[in-house]
């Protein structure tokens, strides 16, 4: 009987390990860079271009992968922490925090956050949606589309989003 238990204890340690390794194998590095988020199997899809509108703004792309003009309102530009009114911006869609180095550059359709950036500030928004029940919040991969990019926002323990679309 003590046969079988050790017998069953060492299985279930090999098991156990089998696991481990079969869960840890997909982590690590991607195409031998390190902290690279997932993305899918596909062609990188074309960079943003065009006038996108939001209750409190706009953000127009030309295309580049880099540069956009926006022009916020002031609660909008509060919420950012960035100027009202029009201005020249740099952005980058981010991974989101990814151990042990953060945020890295990724494709928009797999962005979990969006860096503008003027001379003299750089801030970091949320891409998130918030569900019907106005409670629920989604953050993922499919949030930022050709057509939508959705900011989402968490201040004084209420939920925002603000979801521009193309015009």
């Amino acid at each position: 009987m003590k046969r079988n238990l050790n017998r069953r204890k060492g299985a279930y340690i090999v098991i156990a390990f089998l696991l481990v390794m079969i869960f840890t194998a997909g982590c690590g590095f991607v195409g031998g860079t390190p902290n690279m988020p997932y993305e899918p199997d596909t062609p990188a899809p074309d960079p943003h271009n065009g006038l996108f509108v939001s209750d409190h703004g706009t953000m127009e792309f030309n295309g580049d992968g880099k540069s956009v003009t926006t022009d916020f309102d002031s609660e909008l530009s509060a919420l950012l922490g960035l100027p009202e009114g029009k201005q020249e911006l740099t952005y980058v869609f981010l991974s989101g925090d990814l151990p042990p180095g953060g945020s890295v550059d990724c494709r928009y359709d797999v962005a979990h956050e969006l860096r503008l950036s003027t001379a003299d500030t750089s801030v970091v928004v949320d891409m998130a949606l918030i569900g019907e029940d106005g409670v629920t919040v989604t953050k993922g991969t499919n949030h930022v589309t050709p057509e939508r990019i959705p900011m989402f926002f968490r201040e004084d323990g209420k939920i925002m989003n603000v979801i521009f679309t193309k015009q």
